[in-house]
């Protein structure tokens, strides 16, 4: 499958702080690919890289096959963007400006750009101005898709919405894109909201990517593990691919990093004889806590 986005060892510095440090991914065509992590961990400079807004100290980022340092009109024109701090004209009505960015793109298609404004329920008279945060996320994603992109990047756009809103835009935006087979690159530390959309993810923190894979492959190696042992017993020595391992009395707590099924189930049973064990798959965020707080523990840069 081909790729719209490559990134290479990309380092980001503003001065002598380095906000971003030699981070690698890959976002495939006619994917959805979530950029995770906590609040200053790097995900709006990674973007303003992309978008050519912040220029590399070092790397490669490659935005539909161009060095993101040269990005032009082409490309430009099959690139929707939208970010949580994106300013609009608040003089302008929608309507206002939707006519002033239709000439910009050749592939604007006015019969997509009326059912978005319906679907979002926004009013085209209304100045942009006396609109709600709400209102004025979705005025830009319309202006963002109306000419459908072959690229949406998404920075934050959930951030400060209330749940319904929230619901709103990710049904009527990236449900959209699944059905238009557009790629999009969504940053976000709501990792609940993304969590049922993407199709990979990328973990970011402190700058660092902590690990970048499927989100299939990603849910089905991680398991939360309870071990309720029979009697009180010397710790057993654990196993390389358990982290945030805990012990209270007979009850061993732990994340498989690893697992794989029955294979993993009959190791834990020889290992653990006449223990009662339970196995609970993990949510994305159950995931991303344990590996972070796993990481400064330890001091790993990485769990690739």
């Amino acid at each position: 499958m081909d790729t719209v986005i490559d990134v290479t060892d990309l380092t980001c510095r503003y001065q002598r702080v380095e906000a971003v440090t030699g981070i690698s991914f890959a976002v495939e065509e006619g994917t959805v690919f979530a950029l995770l992590g906590p609040n200053g961990a790097g995900k709006t400079t990674t973007i303003r890289a992309l978008m050519n807004i912040v220029r590399p100290s070092g790397g490669e980022a490659r935005v539909l096959g161009v060095d993101s340092r040269r990005l032009g009109r082409r490309e430009l024109e099959n690139i929707g963007y939208v970010s949580e701090n994106q300013q609009l004209p608040r003089w302008m009505t929608l309507a206002g400006l939707l006519a002033y960015c239709r000439p910009f793109y050749p592939t604007w298609d006015d019969a997509l750009c009326r059912k978005l404004v319906d679907d979002f329920r926004l009013p085209l008279d209304q100045k942009i101005g006396r609109m709600s945060r709400g209102m004025r996320v979705k005025s830009a994603l319309v202006s963002a898709l109306a000419y459908r992109p072959r690229l949406l990047v998404l920075d934050e756009p959930f951030s400060g919405l209330d749940p319904v809103v929230r619901d709103d835009l990710i049904h009527g935006m990236l449900e959209r894109a699944g059905e238009e087979r557009w790629s999009v690159l969504i940053s976000s530390h709501d990792l609940e909201e993304v969590e049922r959309l993407v199709d990979a993810v990328a973990f970011l923190d402190s700058g660092r990517i902590v690990l970048s894979e499927p989100m299939t492959t990603l849910q089905g190696r991680f398991r939360q593990v309870e071990v309720t042992l029979p009697e009180p017993a010397p710790a057993a020595a654990a196993d390389a691919s358990w982290i945030r391992v805990t012990s209270a009395g007979r009850v061993l707590r732990f994340v498989d990093t690893s697992y794989n099924g029955p294979a993993s189930d009959q190791r834990l049973s020889a290992k653990f004889p006449g223990a009662r064990i339970d196995v609970q798959a993990m949510s994305l965020r159950q995931i991303f806590i344990a590996l972070v707080r796993y990481r400064r523990e330890q001091g790993q840069e990485s769990m690739q």
